[in-house]
């Protein structure tokens, strides 16, 4: 018969063995075997243990008068241990009991006087006679495989049945060796229980798991001291040399024996930490420190099981800022690359989890793990984790620029070109878009036939994800932008609503960036009858948003051209903007790129008096005047001022806004005296009590000495109140890169911070 229990870490194996009787009571003796593995992750045995054990079935009912044969039934049924087959076998034991005679009173008695001894089993048996003398190669026997552990486990044990040798193991058992032996022993036995999760509670009661903290915060110190000691011995000393290589061997020594027994108690501790209570616990008492100080050794079965112990405890924010705090990237970086295909695999993984935060990722690059990781692109077993790790430090804006000294990118464009007729894969692409957001990235990746081999692929799959690589690399400034004069009619045919909405929306934003002095846009837009369809992609809710937006920030870009300009104005593109502005005021985006369009017209001389005459435009620039978003402010500020420099009524409407805006602390003021009944003369017989000069302030905000009262100032939330000057700019100031930032630069609901121009 043959039972086994199993799960992922563990299997336990149970073989019966003989039967016999008890040599002194009314009992049998079931022996049996059972053997404990240890399984690892692929499901292969780490470690092996076997035990012989007995099972003592008591038989306090038999007597003269028993039916031999039910008692024999009942055994066998009730003890899984005993196969049916042996049932006349039972039968026969029972009745030798039965019948056995009882020993003299006499002997009894000297047995009781006698010591205690052990009953019998298997594997006691030696082919030598145990020394007392020996014990010091008994106890090294126990560092070796199964078969010589079980031999010197045998060999102290029949010294130690022997009453005069005791006091001499006692000795024995004070010395640093025997006491690693005990702490190894102990702790691998409780390594056995805790495979089985229902023993856990039992572990945790008997506080098992902070002993085995105990020790390994011991020998991590002890460690410490080790290394004292060796520096101490300089080995270029020809004195303190001969010491330095018995210390040295010394260490290796204990170093082996060390490492064994920080192996055992962690895996105890990976074990216990299933419970995430348990895994707290560890936590307060500082697990992450004493598993990051471990990382410093050599033995890599060792560090298999402090990095997967890690990685179990980076899911956790606490633990994952308590790894940032212990330079924990640092030690990593020396495991990669390393020929430990286990110890390669979970380091990478911790490493995944590590970099989904912005400051590790930084660290990842600071420590030099950039070109490591680009060199393991190429290896199958580890490409799909490796990519995932730099698509994260590919994010930050820093980091996307050192991709370009190393051959990363060679390597993703050989990897994109190599899938065929096949969707490209979400990690591969995702990557891709991140590094042509960098202009020195771009410039690589349009090497050779670049960029002529991804239009190529984009426009056969329509794919809009390639098609969005593309577009981040036509948005950077110099020869890039001439490189897509090729593809102009190409990106236009895409353009219409038989197309992929997705892909029309990618091809529409690479057009929007070729701000290009060479393009003829009005001869693009008739040979491709662009414009009715952007009129009719301006309504409201006639697409999703993300396209609604592109068309118009399309728009912008054309409306740069003069005969542009005046095609789109004829066509009635201006009032349909009017009425997206009025649906989307909400967004600022949105409203940031149509305020930006008006920006383009007011340039052109037909535009100018559509915009200012036949539309309330001007009325919604001076109402976003004063928006909170600052981008909107600016391309505000500038249309404004064009528009008053052509528009004398507008240009008056537009100085009193500004006029009443910057003084409208100052003009609250003024208007609530007058209306105080109980003040006739607000200044008494004194008419300068109100000098001129205190009503123009400086520019940095602060009245002038002697001025108004400084209540006023203590509104922290309304702007400094000075007068603005009363002239108008005649030249108006582009923002940044010729337009306002668009979704890849610019964020809704990010803050700004603008201090006082002086």
């Amino acid at each position: 018969m043959l039972s086994s229990q199993a799960n992922s870490s563990r299997k336990m194996k149970v073989k019966p063995g003989n039967i016999d009787v008890h040599p002194t009571e009314k009992a049998i003796v079931v022996h049996y075997e059972v053997e404990a593995s240890i399984l690892g992750e692929k499901g292969a045995a780490v470690h092996e243990e076997r035990k012989e054990c007995q099972k003592i079935i008591r038989l306090k009912s038999l007597n003269a008068s028993t039916d031999v044969s039910s008692l024999a039934r009942k055994v066998v049924e009730e003890c899984k241990l005993i196969h049916p087959s042996k049932l006349a076998e039972v039968e026969h034991l029972l009745f030798y009991l039965q019948n056995r005679k009882k020993p003299s009173t006499e002997k009894e008695e000297k047995k009781l006087l006698k010591p205690r001894e052990l009953t019998p089993f298997e594997g006691m048996e030696l082919d030598e006679e145990a020394n007392i003398n020996k014990i010091d190669e008994y106890v090294e026997l126990l560092y070796e495989n199964i078969p010589e552990k079980i031999r010197g486990s045998t060999l102290i044990l029949h010294l130690a049945r022997n009453p005069d040798n005791l006091e001499e193991l006692l000795q024995n058992g004070r010395k640093s060796a025997s006491q690693e032996l005990l702490k190894t022993k102990y702790i691998f036995l409780m390594c056995l229980f805790c495979s089985f999760s229902q023993f856990h509670s039992l572990i945790t009661h008997y506080k098992i798991g902070a002993l085995s903290m105990n020790i390994i915060e011991h020998e991590l110190k002890r460690y410490d001291l080790w290394q004292d000691e060796l520096e101490k011995k300089n080995p270029d000393n020809l004195t303190l040399r001969k010491d330095h290589e018995k210390a040295y061997k010394k260490y290796q020594s204990l170093l082996v024996k060390q490492e064994q027994l920080l192996r055992v108690s962690l895996y105890l501790l990976l074990n216990l930490a299933e419970d995430t209570r348990t895994e707290l616990k560890m936590r307060n008492k500082n697990i992450v420190h004493l598993l990051v100080k471990t990382l410093d050794r050599d033995n890599e079965e060792l560090l298999v099981l402090v990095v997967s112990f890690l990685k179990k405890l980076s899911i956790f924010l606490e633990n994952k800022n308590d790894m940032a705090e212990m330079d924990t990237v640092e030690k990593l970086a020396r495991l990669i690359p390393c020929e430990h295909e286990d110890l390669m695999n979970v380091t990478l993984r911790l490493l995944l989890n590590l970099s989904f935060d912005t400051g590790l990722r930084c660290k990842m690059v600071q420590v030099g793990l950039l070109p490591k990781l680009t060199a393991l692109l190429g290896s199958e077993g580890y490409k799909q984790i490796v990519m995932c790790i730099l698509y994260h430090i590919s994010i930050d804006d820093r980091s996307k620029a050192m991709f370009a000294y190393t051959d990363c990118i060679p390597q993703l464009m050989k990897m994109l070109f190599e899938h065929g007729e096949e969707r490209i894969d979400s990690e591969l692409i995702s990557f891709c878009i991140n590094l042509a957001a960098n202009k020195r990235n771009a410039h690589i990746i349009c090497e050779g036939n670049g960029l002529k081999m991804l239009m190529k692929r984009a426009l056969k799959f329509k794919d809009p994800l390639l098609m969005k690589m593309i577009r981040n690399i036509s948005q950077h400034d110099g020869p890039l932008k001439q490189l897509f004069l090729d593809y102009v009619g190409d990106l236009a045919a895409q353009i219409g609503p038989e197309e992929d909405e997705e892909f029309v929306i990618e091809c529409l934003g690479t057009l929007a960036n070729l701000t290009i002095a060479d393009l003829d846009w009005e001869l693009l837009l008739r040979e491709y009858n662009l414009v009715p369809y952007l009129k009719d992609h301006l309504k409201p809710a006639s697409a999703e948003d993300d396209l609604i937006l592109e068309v118009v920030i399309m728009i912008g870009t054309v409306s740069m051209d003069d005969s542009c300009a005046v095609m789109l104005a004829k066509s009635g593109i201006i009032p349909a903007l009017i009425d997206l502005l009025n649906a989307q005021q909400e967004d600022d985006e949105f409203v940031c790129q149509i305020v930006y369009v008006f920006y383009q017209m007011v340039f052109h001389q037909a535009t100018r008096d559509v915009i200012i005459k036949d539309t309330q435009a001007p009325a919604y620039l001076i109402d976003l005047m004063h928006d909170k978003n600052t981008e909107i402010r600016k391309v505000c500020d500038n249309t404004l001022d064009i528009i008053a420099e052509y528009d004398e009524e507008w240009g008056r409407k537009i100085q009193s806004e500004k006029f009443r805006w910057h003084n409208s602390q100052w003009l609250e003021m003024v208007e609530s005296r007058q209306m105080d009944e109980g003040e006739p003369y607000l200044y008494g017989d004194d008419p300068e009590g109100l000098e001129q000069a205190d009503l123009f302030y400086s520019t940095d905000g602060m009245p002038p000495e002697g001025g108004l009262s400084p209540d006023p100032y203590s509104q922290t939330s309304i702007l400094h109140t000075y007068f603005y000057p009363l002239t108008l700019v005649s030249s108006p100031v582009l923002c940044s890169n010729g337009r306002p930032a668009t979704a890849y630069g610019f964020r809704p609901d990010e803050h700004f911070y603008h201090g006082v121009s002086t």
